[in-house]
């Protein structure tokens, strides 16, 4: 049984007195609405007398009643707005029943409502809405946070009071946080902003937008831990992606020689500021290239979405002034390595690289081969390190089982990370199109399995038949979105660039609560 407040006890009384006036509390007509907000305040200019028929809705964030008028608040999708409500021009006939007991009695902050009027300067030159008519749209059960805000008048200095700023519940309520927090929105605004960019970019390249599945029966194209689930009329086990690569070069194969994808990801693994186990990225895949190739076009389209999202290609993060102009510096992961560890791994045995990382304090586990160790080496000593834009290539070979070996470097292959702020943004490859090398590179990921590693890819038979029917070279990327999005944003955990990061759930009881299966 819910438990209420005296809050929304009240709030539900004064629904049912609506019901009892005649006013249906959650009405099915459409307003209409002809201007927003902020459109009217960048546009509003006095000695034009323009914006003289206008409707507006949104909620009521802030009641002022004054007698016989009335100052409120208006908040829709644009911003805030103020409203000026006068008795006798909201009910020009003998019954003040809207203005007496709807708007000063039964109307709460919150609640939605649509207005209709003409707008104006106050004497304190604010621009606002003469309000002629107001329709209830939607009562609001449930009080929002009240977050106030005073303004020094000596320093001009604000000061929040009561601010909804707890990351829990702003994550887990977003709703609220959308609403008291309004400043939130520009982050998943330029979020969608940066996308369009992307998108635009590719498409003006003529590549394809694809859809790949989510639901897979085997699970590929990156080191992961799968979702997996049941699928009861097949009777099968099927896996929620974990990269969308191996069915776009199955597209490679069929013919298209540029495709695309911003996909849903999802990885069982471990959560942080930087890690969500559902997560977008774009893979792009296209014919007759390189790794080489593929660096190029990343510099530039990285460059046009800050352009698109900031007008530069200089971009606050924290404390760093980090520019995305090309050409971004360049460095070969051993390079990289030796530079802030002084340990150089070219040609080291498993035991020689398990003895360097004991050295540097590196925590390891026995299930990591040769690749895995090199990984943990470069992610504690190097990528933290890396704050401008810097591309990391040619990586081991074990590390990267669907990579092309490298053309004139034995033991690496032909790969490259884009690291920004301390991580990695992107992967991409010169992609393996060698099937019987793939082949090999698939079983000794297998080997890998049985020892352990969890991560370790599985042996995809329809893959490697495609590739025998002929791939051509290829060159593959991944750009992970959420951390782009962060960055470009300026935002300090992936939580801030995702509207409904996965969290645990509530210390609450429901009868109605999903009962795990057997």
């Amino acid at each position: 049984m819910q438990h209420l407040s005296e809050q929304e006890i009240i709030r539900r009384n004064k629904l049912e007195e609506l019901q009892k006036l005649g006013i249906e509390p959650y009405p099915s007509e459409l307003f209409d609405v002809s201007f927003y907000a902020q459109e009217i305040k960048d546009n509003y200019h006095p000695e034009l007398n323009n914006f003289q028929d206008v409707s507006l809705a949104g909620r009521l964030m802030s009641i002022r009643v004054k007698g016989k008028a009335s100052f409120a608040e208006l908040q829709d999708a644009s911003g805030r707005i103020q409203l000026y409500i006068n008795r006798d021009e909201i009910c020009p006939g003998e019954d003040k029943e809207l203005y007496n007991t709807v708007f000063k009695k039964l109307l709460d902050l919150g609640d939605f409502v649509g207005v209709k009027g003409h707008v104006f300067n106050t004497m304190v030159g604010e621009t606002s809405i003469h309000v002629t008519g107001l329709t209830v749209l939607s009562k609001s059960l449930r009080p929002l946070p009240v977050v106030k805000e005073r303004t020094d008048e000596a320093t001009g200095e604000k000061t929040t009071y009561d601010a909804f700023s707890d990351p829990e519940q702003r994550y887990r309520q977003r709703y609220v946080d959308l609403v008291v927090n309004p400043h939130v929105r520009e982050a998943f605004i330029k979020r969608t902003q940066l996308v369009q960019a992307m998108r635009n970019y590719l498409n003006d390249k003529g590549y394809l937008e694809v859809e790949t599945p989510i639901l897979q029966p085997l699970y590929g194209g990156a080191a992961a831990r799968p979702f997996k689930t049941h699928h009861n009329t097949l009777d099968m086990t099927l896996y929620l992606r974990i990269a969308n690569e191996l069915y776009l070069k199955r597209l490679i194969v069929g013919g298209f020689d540029g495709v695309y994808e911003f996909s849903k990801d999802f990885r069982n693994e471990g959560m942080s500021r930087f890690h969500n186990p559902e997560f977008t990225q774009m893979e792009l895949y296209v014919a007759y290239k390189d790794y080489y190739w593929m660096m190029d076009l990343v510099e530039e389209m990285v460059e046009k979405v800050a352009l698109a999202l900031h007008g530069k290609t200089e971009v606050q993060v924290g404390e760093n002034l980090i520019n995305f102009q090309r050409p971004w510096k360049r460095f070969t992961m051993a390079e990289s390595i030796e530079h802030f560890t002084g340990f150089n791994i070219d040609g080291k045995s498993e035991d020689e690289l398990r003895a360097a990382a004991k050295e540097l304090k590196v925590g390891l586990d026995p299930s990591m081969g040769k690749a895995k160790i090199i990984d943990e080496i470069f992610g504690e000593h190097v990528e933290p390190k890396l704050i401008q834009p810097t591309f990391i290539t040619d990586y081991p070979v074990e590390m990267s089982p669907l990579a092309k070996k490298h053309r004139s470097k034995p033991g690496l292959v032909e790969r490259f990370e884009a690291i920004c702020n301390g991580k990695e943004i992107c992967n991409a490859f010169s992609e393996l199109n060698d099937p019987i090398d793939q082949r090999q590179r698939f079983e000794d990921q297998l080997e890998l399995g049985k020892r352990g590693d969890t991560e370790a890819m599985v042996l995809d038979e329809d893959f490697l038949r495609a590739l025998e029917y002929g791939m051509p070279p290829t060159a593959g990327l991944g750009i992970g979105i959420d951390r782009l999005s962060m960055i470009m944003t300026n935002s300090n955990s992936i939580q801030d660039v995702l509207f409904f990061p996965q969290m645990k759930p509530e210390n609450t009881k429901s009868e109605n609560a999903p009962k795990p299966e057997a």
